[in-house]
């Protein structure tokens, strides 16, 4: 299967999904959207109001800023994936409980494998605990680390410059910086994966001559 192939079946399975609670209040699920070969992956929380009723992660206040924040970094919302560690929204936007981020990880964990990005941005502590156990976004964010075979950037969520403005020029900062940390990543990443090994052309068989 395809990376495209492989996204579309997630989407499928995450839109029927029924391995936490949070379906029962699910109106649409939400697995997340962009291109398969995306260098960049953005992960936030969890759904909120208007990504339960469209389907589409980001599609409200949080998400008009985030585009803001990725078109100051060179970058478009179609250049990047984007997706959240919770695929159905919780009540009242609570925060996803710990059986919920476990059932939403195997989707999660098969999309990254699936798109291996060079870079992925978490959006918030929730995403940033998955890469991060016990880190604090206030002393780590906007600072690349390599975590396996890829890059890490924990970012404030959108949402918090919302809530408190006084998040707002740090988040702005961090996305700044994102292009030299892009190519820092690509850099990085040419030297750790060798480049493909061309294969050889086949020699041909000397003939052999029947004399008689």
């Amino acid at each position: 299967m395809t990376a495209e192939e492989i996204l579309a079946q997630i989407a499928k399975e995450v839109s029927v999904c029924t391995n936490c609670d949070l379906h029962k209040g699910r109106k649409r699920a939400v697995p997340g959207e962009g291109p398969a070969e995306a260098e960049v992956m953005l992960i936030g929380e969890g759904p909120g109001f208007y990504e339960n009723e469209q389907g589409r992660p980001f599609v409200g206040a949080a998400g008009q800023f985030l585009e803001q924040l990725l078109a100051q970094a060179g970058l478009k919302r179609t250049d990047v994936w984007i997706g959240n560690v919770v695929k159905c929204r919780p009540p009242n936007n609570r925060d996803p409980l710990p059986e919920e981020l476990a059932a939403c990880d195997l989707y999660l964990e098969r999309q990254i494998a699936a798109i291996n990005p060079k870079i992925i941005i978490t959006l918030g502590r929730f995403s940033m605990g998955k890469f991060m156990p016990g880190a604090r976004i206030s002393g780590v964010h906007g600072q690349m680390r390599q975590i396996g075979g890829r890059f890490v950037i924990p970012m404030f969520h959108p949402a918090a410059a919302l809530h408190n403005p006084t998040y707002k020029p740090l988040i702005l900062q961090d996305f700044a910086r994102l292009p030299h940390m892009l190519e820092q990543a690509r850099a990085a990443l040419a030297k750790m994966r060798p480049a493909p090994v061309e294969p050889e052309t086949p020699k041909e068989e000397p003939k052999q001559l029947n004399l008689f």
